[in-house]
């Protein structure tokens, strides 16, 4: 009777172990019945199912997975060859679809590459190396992110995002691409050395024409101030000449003989010069 009892207890617990399985919060199900889907089950909790030999349940990711694409040349619309490195986020959004397609995580790994690649390349074949690299990245990705979720959706599979990591030229065509972009960087600096230098010869000729009306201006100026006051001058000795001849004829007598005579200077003068008189006095 004990016996018939543990084997009773054994077969139960065989049974229950087979038939109730239970699916966490990161995981979906498929069931299968003889090999073919009778349902899905994407809720957590305890589920039960046919023993095993009739009824199996397969397992599936629910959470965002990524993957990380091997580098992989592209060519620009400007004929630029450029390495593109970038990674997918993705998830299993219909299990039973994706068990009928691709059946394996691997198996959509390889797929997810082929699409992403593909769509990369057509993308990014519409835009020049300039804008890949800086201007429009994000509207690039957006675009390649929308056509690879569209592409795989068929497959059970949603593509969250795709993103580039880095772009780097081919390392043969780095020197030819950097020597371009040298001298297109020196004839820019070129440029704004002649265009400064022009700029620098407007404003030295504006400053020398401005210098040469004020020294015109000065010297008129100076020119007029000096004759009213030569005019002046004469007006005076006009007017000390008229009150007093005989003074003013001395003292200019006085400023030539001063203007021509100095301390090494010998003298011969008649008695009856007016010079020798006032010396004599």
């Amino acid at each position: 009777m004990k016996k018939i009892t543990i084997i009773v207890i054994v077969l139960i617990a065989i049974i229950l172990l087979t038939t109730v399985f239970k699916v966490d919060v990161t995981e979906q199900v498929v069931v299968l019945q003889f090999g073919k889907p009778v349902r899905t089950i994407q809720d957590p909790g305890l589920y039960w199912k046919l023993p095993t030999p009739i009824q199996n349940a397969v397992f599936f990711d629910k959470r965002l997975l990524e993957y990380d694409v091997q580098p992989a040349e592209v060519l620009s619309t400007d004929k630029k060859t450029l390495i593109v490195d970038n990674y997918v986020r993705w998830r299993i959004a219909d299990p039973l679809l994706f068990l009928q397609t691709v059946q394996a995580i691997p198996t959509a790994v390889t797929r997810l590459d082929d699409i992403v690649y593909s769509e990369i390349r057509r993308e990014l074949g519409l835009h020049n190396m300039a804008e890949i690299i800086t201007d429009n990245r994000e509207q690039i990705m957006d675009a390649v992110t929308k056509a690879s979720y569209e592409a795989t959706l068929p497959y059970g599979i949603e593509v969250v995002d795709v993103r580039i990591k880095r772009v780097d030229l081919p390392a043969e065509n780095e020197a030819s691409i950097y020597a371009r972009m040298q001298a297109e960087r020196q004839r820019k600096a070129n440029q704004y050395r002649s265009e400064g230098d022009e700029e620098s010869q407007k404003i030295v000729a504006s400053t020398e024409k401005e210098k040469t009306i004020i020294l015109a201006d000065a010297y008129k100026v100076a020119e007029e101030t000096r004759g009213e006051g030569e005019a002046r001058a004469l007006q005076i000795y006009a007017n000390a000449y008229s009150a007093d001849p005989s003074f003013y004829e001395f003292l200019k007598t006085l400023e030539t003989y001063k203007s021509v005579i100095d301390s090494s200077t010998t003298l011969v003068l008649p008695a009856d010069s007016k010079l020798f008189e006032l010396l004599v006095k």
